[in-house]
């Protein structure tokens, strides 16, 4: 079992934090209290300030400079190295305003998915995607500020504190070990990745990321951590988002975790046909003569033009040669999407063509990483089979 580590600035939360710290202690949890303060106050603490600031690049002068702003960016980092340097971190807690939570959360997000990882927040009930990222950080709103101990603080920051006694006293049932194959999904390719997880039912675990985004990093970032050994990576539509500037982009650093890992790779072009927007008023001006398809009145989708799909392919064979690993792509010539295929609304061979051509131009190909044209439609049972021929082949 590993320890609790209680994370805060305990020259202005001192007296939160040890209340947490205590709760959890009593709970049962070994705990370890960090402070991540840069006012050089001496607290209470098992790990003070300048110890996480020595873990900087620079040493503790990057941190304790005076400035605020730079001050508490150069704490993330070292805080970030600090925990990532232990080998007993069973689960973390912080808590704090946006500055704290600015401060914490990319430690959090380092650490390996399963980790515990509870962030106290005066933020937690806005937009919190630019502190969760693609890990599994459960964000608990404070309600009342982090600025002492009251009827309602007691009740939140004592929630925070058995959440975490339990992540760290109560062990999770041993599931499969089969190994896991990290697959992307849409709901226009999902006949394709239900029939792709049936035929490899028994082999492996298969864990499906829905590609909005998000999915495509967490996936990643699982592979970044070990903990999935190949990817069926069937839905590269969030390239689409990053290329047009919709809502469920890749970043910029979309299949890098693959080339770092050199895990095998099969990959394919699901959903290279759409551009993700929200309601149909929400969709950029210059796209007003561009064909949508409305999915919902949330979601909007655009059909990716032909230089769009130029792009995406250039995009995705500038990734893939930076691969050492096995690597299969398959183009599906039928159509990419459940939208694309003959008298569905984004049927456009021309845009289609223009996507396989570039990626069997660009991408070069060696015995280790090929580009394989198949006739048939993403969906189509005799693409899915193709596509766990090519998982054969790479996974030997």
């Amino acid at each position: 079992m590993g320890l609790a580590y209680v994370i805060g600035t305990y020259d202005t939360k001192g007296a939160e934090l040890g209340y947490v710290a205590d709760l959890v202690r009593a709970a049962g949890a070994d705990v370890v209290t960090v402070d991540v303060s840069t006012s050089r106050t001496d607290s209470d603490v098992d790990v003070n300030a300048e110890t996480v600031a020595a873990h900087h690049p620079d040493g503790e002068r990057a941190v304790f400079t005076g400035d605020r702003g730079s001050a508490v960016a150069a704490m993330a980092v070292a805080l970030e190295r600090f925990l990532r340097s232990r080998d007993d971190v069973g689960g973390v807690l912080g808590l704090g305003g946006s500055g704290g939570t600015a401060l914490i959360t990319p430690a959090m997000r380092a650490l390996p998915v399963g980790i515990g990882k509870i962030m106290v927040s005066t933020v937690a009930s806005g937009d919190v995607a630019p502190y969760v990222g693609a890990a599994d950080i459960a964000m608990l709103y404070s309600v009342t500020d982090v600025a002492g101990l009251n009827r309602i603080s007691r009740r939140v920051l004592g929630n925070a504190a058995h959440a975490l006694a339990g992540m760290v006293t109560h062990e999770i049932p041993v599931g499969t070990d089969l190994p896991a194959v990290g697959l992307t999904m849409f709901g226009v390719t999902t006949s394709c990745v239900t029939a792709v997880t049936t035929a490899l039912e028994g082999l492996v675990d298969p864990l499906v990321f829905h590609a909005t985004g998000t999915g495509g990093r967490a996936m990643e970032k699982l592979v970044d951590d070990g903990l999935v050994s190949s990817v069926l990576d069937i839905t590269t539509t969030e390239v689409c988002d990053l290329v047009a500037g919709g809502v469920m982009a890749a970043g910029q650093d979309r299949l890098d975790a693959i080339a770092r890992r050199t895990v095998p790779y099969v990959g394919s072009c699901g959903a290279l046909d759409m551009v993700n927007f929200g309601a149909r008023a929400t969709v950029p001006a210059r796209y007003a003569d561009r064909l949508f398809y409305e999915h919902n009145p949330q979601v909007t989708l655009m059909r990716t033009s032909r230089d769009e799909c130029v792009e995406i392919g250039r995009f995705l064979a500038r990734k893939l040669n930076a691969c050492d690993g096995p690597v299969r792509f398959l183009l599906p010539v039928g159509g990419v999407s459940a939208l694309d295929a003959p008298g569905q609304p984004f049927w456009d061979p021309e845009a289609d063509e223009a996507l396989f051509a570039t990626l069997e131009n660009e991408i070069r190909q060696t015995e280790h990483r090929r580009v394989i044209r198949l006739p048939q439609h993403v969906n189509d049972p005799e693409f899915a089979a193709a596509l766990v021929q090519a998982w054969q082949e790479v996974s030997r």
